[in-house]
């Protein structure tokens, strides 16, 4: 018999109000999760420890730490899939989100027929490589909280990744001081001026240094290395994250092409540039994004 940690479809639910837990609840029962409702951040955290669930949906303001902190300690813990739920719409806050890991947003109120399509398209995307040795969601001897029995439902929906048409260039491993070479040191890298990627083991190099990036991040990074000096539209990208890059129907509102915005911002950081001089990627203002040149 298998057991919540063991179910690769359960979902759990961070939400201070009962009346929004139960419509997640039913939204993702019907999608074929089980779910485990918990009222604040830092029972959400454990209960992602505990049931190592496929999806955690997390409410930003809540009582003692908000959603972007709950965020912060389930990414550094946890490769579940996270979409925010909140009434802030200021792109402070989407950035904040966005940057504390999550995949994606909804904005309060929202439809439940929204949240299943953004629920579908996560699925439908690769997963990242699972994280390392997770800590125990308790010590020994301590008192945790008492979570619910997950609800399981019936449905299932198979989880099929996406796969790209990269076009690859194969180089040698840069050498290391000390240490092992990178992963992926036999396959093939995404190469633009110091900066690799490999789509197989999701690695990003720069020079010998790797970055973290979170899925949505290495996802854009790879579809514009893939796509070279081709300009990338915000909604293009929109529908290649969603897996949709060949529904040409798919809508893409405003809040998602500002979710697109705020995630470049964040992958720019990391890279340690900015969209003012840029090295590696550069804004084709009123179009999107494409790499820069090869040589400044």
């Amino acid at each position: 018999m298998s057991t919540p940690a063991d179910d690769l479809k359960t979902a759990v639910i961070i939400e201070d109000d009962p009346e929004i837990r139960h419509i997640l609840s039913e939204v993702l029962e019907s999608s074929g999760f089980s779910t485990v409702s918990v009222g604040n951040g830092i029972d959400g955290v454990r209960a992602v420890l505990t049931y190592k669930p496929l999806l955690t949906t997390i409410d930003v303001t809540m009582p003692g730490i908000d959603g972007i902190e709950a965020a912060k300690r389930i990414r550094a813990q946890s490769d579940t899939f996270i979409i925010m739920l909140t009434g802030l719409s200021d792109e402070a806050d989407v950035i904040a989100g966005l940057g504390a890991g999550a995949d994606d947003y909804l904005l309060k109120p929202f439809r439940p027929r929204e949240l299943r399509a953004r629920v579908e398209a996560l699925l439908r995307r690769s997963r990242g490589l699972p994280p390392t040795a997770a800590p125990a969601p308790a010590s020994q001897g301590s008192v945790g909280p008492s979570f619910p029995a997950a609800r399981v439902a019936t449905a299932s929906t198979p989880v099929v990744p996406v796969v790209a048409d990269a076009v690859v260039v194969p180089v040698p491993a840069a050498p290391t001081a000390s240490g092992p070479a990178p992963l992926g040191s036999d396959g093939e890298w995404l190469v633009h001026r110091d900066l690799r990627l490999h789509p197989e083991n999701r690695v990003v190099l720069i020079g010998d240094d790797e970055l973290e990036l979170t899925r949505t991040e290495f996802d854009l990074l790879a579809t514009l290395l893939e796509s070279k000096r081709r300009v990338r539209s915000k909604a293009d990208l929109t529908l290649v994250l969603r897996g949709e890059s060949y529904v040409t129907s798919y809508y893409v509102g405003d809040a998602d092409k500002r979710a697109v915005e705020a995630h470049m911002t964040n992958l720019r950081r990391k890279l340690g540039e900015s969209a003012a001089n840029p090295r590696y990627i550069e804004t084709v203002r009123g179009v999107g994004y494409r790499l820069t040149a090869e040589s400044a």
